[in-house]
């Protein structure tokens, strides 16, 4: 099967087959392909929008729903998520041309005295792949860092990870000073990592609990639907 797929010319195939492919290559890991797919879809006229929506963003939903089921791991996941990077490369510059739509925006970043971040380097690039601006501000931040970020970027989100037990609670220091500056309600507050859980996020003040990556897009994506039909009722 792999010497098919080293021979296979991605030019030879139409439209819906190609994006069949790329959804295939992008859960597989193969960057390269992601590359030539993106680029030949283009050249045949697809709107950057469009390549990204029905190419890209549905490939990494399908590697979304194996990861949340335990079908896909870590591993494997990041593969995915560096490859759907790379079509980004190209599309990103297009898509602020073309002043394409965006889910919402989102700042994250690692606790105070926690330096993990692989998973929530995946949160970031699966947040990107369903159609977020994502602001990652990396790992051992505290209050000042998240506040100026929030105030530099006004995303619609703040997303907090820690996977160490002694720096869980420091969600709360960031929750609370965000209510002692009037901020609470500006910013919808995503909280993950190992060692959470849904009573530990409810208990700090957050929004959300979300357990992996797939579980972070589902989420972001349900509360800006609901966001948005709160906004079109009220109108």
């Amino acid at each position: 099967m792999a010497d098919v797929d080293d021979d296979l010319d991605l030019t030879t195939l139409d439209d819906d087959e190609l994006v069949q492919q790329m959804h295939e290559d992008l859960y597989d890991g193969l960057a390269d392909e992601i590359v030539d797919g993106t680029n030949i879809l283009l050249e045949r006229g697809w709107a950057p929008y469009k390549v990204l929506t029905e190419a890209l963003v549905e490939g990494m939903r399908i590697v979304g729903i194996d990861f949340r089921d335990g079908i896909l791991f870590v591993p494997e996941v990041l593969l995915a998520a560096n490859s759907m990077k790379a079509g980004m490369a190209i599309l990103r510059p297009l898509l602020a041309e073309t002043g394409a739509p965006k889910l919402g925006s989102i700042v994250i970043g690692t606790v105070k005295g926690d330096i993990h971040d692989i998973g929530k380097n995946l949160v970031g690039m699966m947040l990107e792949g369903a159609g977020f601006d994502v602001f990652d501000i990396g790992i051992n931040n505290d209050a000042d860092s998240y506040l100026s970020a929030l105030d530099e970027h006004r995303p619609d989100f703040l997303g907090m990870s820690a996977l160490l037990t002694t720096t869980m609670p420091y969600m709360k220091v960031v929750i609370d000073t965000l209510k002692e500056r009037g901020l609470r309600n500006d910013y919808m507050v995503l909280v993950g990592g190992a060692p959470l859980n849904e009573a530990f996020a409810k208990s700090v003040g957050a929004d959300a609990y979300c357990r992996d990556a797939a579980v972070a897009v589902e989420t972001a994506k349900a509360m800006v639907d609901e966001l948005r039909q709160q906004a079109g009722a009220a109108a």
